[in-house]
């Protein structure tokens, strides 16, 4: 008997529609795989898509390749991740459930004790989903484990947190849950959430797991990963880490401290062949001249589009201005806003008049994080909000 774990698919989590689909297609990859390994069933370990309610043409893309798997009579174990749970409880993890696509094995019966699914292998599983901001961290402390650690057999725990314990570096500020919140007595433990390949065998606890994301989830992750992948464990509790390969993956860094020089370097850095591969360009250093709008970025990435890039990614947060003059003026708050704004207009090229622009700016600069909304995409929301108000295109 072997089984796959893979977890963080993150179908539907790309804006660009090409690296959607290619999440899609890693997802059918891995699928097709199981079923090549015959693996008695498989396991997602929450994160399935990248939100609770994806649009319809992703579920029955989604949809299409799991009926792969239910045609060869192999089944598909998930739990909800952080992104594809709704404190609503409504998911569209309900609706490949009802159709019989997959099993939720995070069920509790009438006292409120988490439920085991037995798989035709004889496999016991049973698990805990995920939840937003690490909230999940309450469910383990309220869990009843006794009858979890007491019942016999051979035992899977799916679960959807970051421990403590094992954390990455990246997450080393993030409070996360602790091995010991587990059920013990388990054989296996298959984790999610943390996007990072990762084994540990805990005496009382058997082997835990994280097979990292099934495919990068953002720019930093498809460059320090180039590619995701799932696991397919033996009997022995073996591991055998599959990579999804799919397109080569280009990083092009450039540094400069003024416009002219990244653009030198760009044109440079962009001879070659980049035909139908993932270009990941960054630009940083900090500029002593010149202004960020002068940097070429959307003409070269016209050049590696005619040269036949699958996608491109552009990092330009990296870059700087030398920091802003100290200026003093008196009077509210407001007034030292708009002084500031006012004084340091020159560094930027925009086509809006002082005032408009400066109202613009501090009305975005005054929003407000959303209930529930992750810093990063809090962020991201102020960043694309702040170039609309300043009408920048998007170099």
């Amino acid at each position: 008997m072997k089984f796959a774990h893979m977890a963080d698919c993150h179908v539907g989590g790309w804006r660009d529609e090409k690296l959607n689909q290619l999440s899609i297609d890693v997802f059918g990859i891995a699928i097709d795989r199981c079923i090549k390994e015959h693996v008695g069933f498989i396991l997602i370990a929450g994160d399935l898509f990248d939100t609770a309610l994806p649009n319809i043409d992703l579920i029955k893309e989604v949809a299409s390749v799991l009926e792969r798997v239910k045609a060869r009579n192999i089944d598909v174990y998930v739990i909800p991740g952080s992104h594809d749970f709704s404190p609503s409880g409504k998911t569209m993890l309900d609706v490949l459930e009802s159709s019989g696509l997959i099993i939720n094995v995070n069920k509790t019966d009438v006292d409120g004790k988490l439920l085991f699914f037995e798989d035709k292998t004889g496999v016991k599983i049973t698990g805990i989903l995920g939840r937003r901001s690490g909230l999940e961290k309450n469910d383990y402390k309220e869990l009843d484990k006794t009858h979890l650690e007491n019942e016999q057999g051979f035992k899977i725990f799916m679960f959807h947190t970051g421990l403590e314990e094992f954390k990455p570096k990246d997450l080393e500020k993030v409070e996360c849950s602790s091995y010991a919140d587990l059920p013990k007595n388990f054989n296996y433990y298959a984790g999610g959430h943390v996007h990072y390949i990762f084994d540990v065998v805990k005496e009382g606890y058997g082997k835990i797991t994280y097979p990292g994301p099934l495919f990068p989830n953002n720019f930093k992750e498809i460059d320090e990963l180039k590619n995701g992948g799932f696991y397919i464990v033996d009997d022995s509790l073996n591991l055998e880490y599959i990579p999804i390969k799919t397109k080569e993956v280009v990083s092009l860094t450039i540094e400069g401290r003024n416009p002219i020089e990244i653009n030198e370097k760009l044109y440079e850095i962009i001879k070659g062949d980049f035909n139908d591969k993932l270009v990941l360009l960054r630009i940083k250093g900090e500029l002593e001249s010149g202004k960020v709008s002068e940097i070429k970025v959307k003409e070269i990435i016209k050049q590696l589009e005619e040269k036949k890039a699958y996608a491109i990614l552009k990092h330009t947060e990296g870059i700087k201005i030398k920091e802003l003059e100290e200026i003093e003026v008196e009077g509210n708050v407001e007034d030292v806003e708009k002084e500031i704004i006012k004084k340091n207009l020159g560094r930027v090229e925009v086509e809006i008049n002082e005032e408009e622009l400066i109202s613009n700016l501090l009305e975005v600069l005054n929003k407000n994080k959303e209930e529930g909304e992750r810093n990063a995409d809090f962020e991201d929301r102020l960043w694309r909000d702040a170039k609309k108000a300043l009408k920048l295109d998007d170099n």
